[in-house]
C-alpha cells in the first residue's frame, strides 16, 4: 500500500464527503460550501505534489478520480433527496458513474485492456457537475430562486448524457478492435 501524502489528501478528501453530506442534510450550506472547497483544495494539492515530487502510485490512480465521483454524486444525491435537484440529473449523474466503474470492473475481469484516462470531455462533464452542485448550495444557501439554475441544469445533463454515450463508445471500440 503506497500511502504517501498525495493518497494521503485523497483519503482526507474521501473522510470529508460524510461531513459534507451531513452539512447539506443539516443545511448548513456555508459549511457544506467551506467543505467542498477544502476537498478540491485538497484535490489540487494531491495532483501537484504527485506531479512535482514524483509520487504517483497506481493507488492514487484509482483513489483520486474515485474521491471525486463520490463527492459529486453523494452532493447530487443528498441535494435531490432534499428536493433541490431534480431526481432525473441525479439519476444520470448517478449512471453515467456507474457505466463507467462497471465498464472499467468488465474489462478488469475479462483481461480486456481499456483506457480508462479521462478525455477532454470528462473533465469538461466533472468541472460542470461540480460549478453545478456549487451554485446551488450557493443558491440554497442565499434562499434564492433555484429555477434561475435550470439552463445550468440542462446544459450539465446534456454535458452529462454526450460523455457517457462517448466513454461507452470508446470502451466498444476498444472492445471490438481487440477481437479483431
Amino acid at each position: 500500500m503506497n500511502m504517501n501524502v498525495p493518497n494521503s489528501l485523497t483519503m482526507l478528501r474521501i473522510l470529508l464527503i460524510p461531513v459534507y453530506v451531513g452539512l447539506l442534510n443539516y443545511e448548513q450550506f456555508d459549511y457544506a460550501l467551506a467543505t467542498l472547497f477544502i476537498a478540491g483544495l485538497t484535490d489540487a494539492l494531491d495532483g501537484i505534489i504527485a506531479r512535482v515530487a514524483d509520487q504517483r502510485t497506481r493507488l492514487g490512480e484509482v483513489l483520486d478520480p474515485l474521491a471525486d465521483k463520490l463527492m459529486l454524486t453523494t452532493g447530487f444525491i443528498t441535494l435531490s433527496v432534499m428536493h433541490l435537484v431534480p431526481l432525473w440529473l441525479t439519476i444520470l449523474v448517478v449512471s453515467r458513474d456507474l457505466m463507467l466503474m462497471l465498464g472499467a470492473a468488465v474489462a478488469h475481469f475479462t483481461h480486456t485492456q481499456v483506457d480508462i484516462s479521462p478525455t477532454v470531455l470528462g473533465k469538461g462533464t466533472t468541472l460542470v457537475q461540480l460549478a453545478t452542485l456549487v451554485a446551488i448550495i450557493f443558491f440554497a444557501s442565499r434562499r434564492l430562486d433555484l429555477a434561475t439554475l435550470d439552463p445550468l441544469l440542462y446544459l450539465m445533463g446534456g454535458v452529462t448524457l454526450m460523455s457517457g454515450l462517448h466513454y461507452l463508445s470508446r470502451g466498444y471500440c476498444r472492445i471490438t478492435s481487440s477481437q479483431v
